[in-house]
């Protein structure tokens, strides 16, 4: 398909305080950001309201459980001439979950010819005509399925995590290589880094107002995720795909599959990975799967800088999802998309991001889960290519770093992981029916004598 490079109006936002929305073009505005006796330039985030028209794009979803019925609406929300035309999932329930979600709220029909099932399913859809396909299974699956769509040369959204191991984390990286060679465009599921406040507040961080970052702490604390009981008709197999969450070898460990979007916000910010780490955790409360419950990891960045990661999915307990990130001159606070502070070492506020309004005082700042399609839909349409599945891949191998640590309760370093032959999961196919795997809840350290 080729590009096409007419542009929609672009959107700005110049500070959280007057919550600006203007039109500019492909350059970008600079604004001076006084911060005691220095002064830095801030390159304001170009956003665009929706994705520029073009040529149609034609997108099938691998995957069709919540997240990938989800991300079918987003990528249709995300511009003109966008449609869903394909569907595969191992369970034909899902399918018709996303046909009726997708005709109820879409009033999109998908023909029967072009909706699969089974464990190949996802082959029999790269048949069909497409331009994208949107990854959303176990990310178990992910490092095989987006080599595919690479082969296929089909430009890719996927979700995060891309990989539950190091093997598959340095596959994907290795994949994304060859996208870019290719020209594709990719991109994955940490929406944060297509978030206005989080663009805003990046902004002026990259700038300089708050200094050199010397630390950061990550957070994601909250109620325990959903499970599912297993029920008679089901194999083990079955049970363990829509218990998928709860089982380290399909989701990589909630420090993996839900954790690491802190993780990533941490290293976007720093503009590194870590280089080692130690951890620990534990298994306290969860009813179903391998996983742990709790996570308390101290990364360590190149310049002895620390990252602090917290995680936990356990009723009852004090929650928190946030990052807060310390440097030289000040800090800055985030809040699960609702606080983005940045403040110096006297109190005082440097800058706040606000959610722009309506006349009627309604946020109009665009969900993260569309912006991130937009972002995908404009980079193929204009021919600017973007590929973030490295960057990705990354951010999940320093997650999959602190798990083992944990696991463990060993030092593990970026280096170890680089050369890990660590590969979890089933021996053999892959299939419905009995699991051939080792489901032993890891536990630190030995005994005492």
């Amino acid at each position: 398909m080729k590009p096409n490079k007419k542009t929609s109006r672009r959107r700005f936002l110049e500070n959280g305080a007057m919550g600006a929305i203007g039109v500019i073009g492909a350059s970008q505005l600079l604004q001076s950001c006084t911060t005691g006796e220095s002064t830095a330039e801030v390159v304001v985030p170009n956003i665009l309201d929706t994705a520029p028209d073009g040529q149609p794009i034609r997108a099938g979803v691998v995957g069709c459980g919540g997240r990938g019925s989800g991300a079918a609406i987003n990528f249709l929300d995300a511009g003109p001439k966008l449609s869903i035309v394909a569907i595969a999932d191992v369970f034909q329930d899902r399918i018709d979950g996303i046909r009726g979600k997708l005709k109820k709220e879409k009033d999109v029909e998908i023909p029967d010819a072009n909706c699969f099932t089974g464990f190949d399913a996802y082959k029999r859809l790269l048949e069909v005509d497409l331009d994208l396909v949107i990854l959303a299974t176990p990310p178990y699956f992910r490092p095989e399925h987006f080599q595919a769509c690479v082969e296929a040369r089909k430009h890719v959204f996927m979700e995060k995590p891309v990989a539950v191991d190091p093997v598959g984390a340095r596959a994907v990286m290795a994949a994304s290589k060859q996208a870019e060679a290719a020209g594709l465009c990719v991109v994955t599921g940490t929406q944060r880094r297509h978030a206005w406040s989080y663009q805003n507040v990046y902004a002026r961080v990259k700038a300089g107002m708050i200094g050199d970052i010397t630390s950061t702490n990550v957070y994601w604390n909250q109620n325990k995720l959903w499970h599912k009981e297993k029920q008679p008709t089901w194999t083990e197999m079955e049970f363990m795909l829509r218990d998928w969450v709860n089982w380290t070898w399909l989701s990589g460990d909630h420090i993996v599959e839900q954790h690491v979007h802190n993780i990533d916000v941490s290293n976007w910010f720093v503009g590194d990975h870590p280089l080692e780490a130690v951890g620990m955790g534990s298994r306290l409360r969860r009813p179903t799967g391998d996983c742990y419950d709790n996570f308390s990891v101290d990364f360590i960045y190149d310049k002895s800088v620390h990252m602090n990661s917290m995680c936990r999915q356990i009723n009852d307990c004090a929650t928190n999802v946030s990052e807060y990130i310390r440097g030289t001159k000040g800090y800055l606070l985030t809040n699960n998309h609702d606080v983005f502070d940045l403040f110096d070492y006297e109190g005082n506020e440097l800058y706040k991001w606000e959610s722009p309004v309506d006349a009627d005082g309604n946020k109009t700042e665009t969900s993260p889960y569309v912006q991130e399609h937009i972002a995908l839909i404009n980079a193929i349409r204009t021919g600017n290519q973007i590929v973030e599945a490295e960057q990705t891949a990354i951010s999940v191998l320093t997650a999959i770093m602190g798990r083992e640590s944990a696991y463990t309760g060993k030092k593990v370093t970026w280096e170890d992981m680089m050369g890990s032959d660590l590969q979890i999961g089933p021996k053999g196919e892959i299939k419905l029916g009995p699991v051939d795997m080792d489901k032993t809840i890891p536990v630190a350290g030995s005994a005492p004598e």
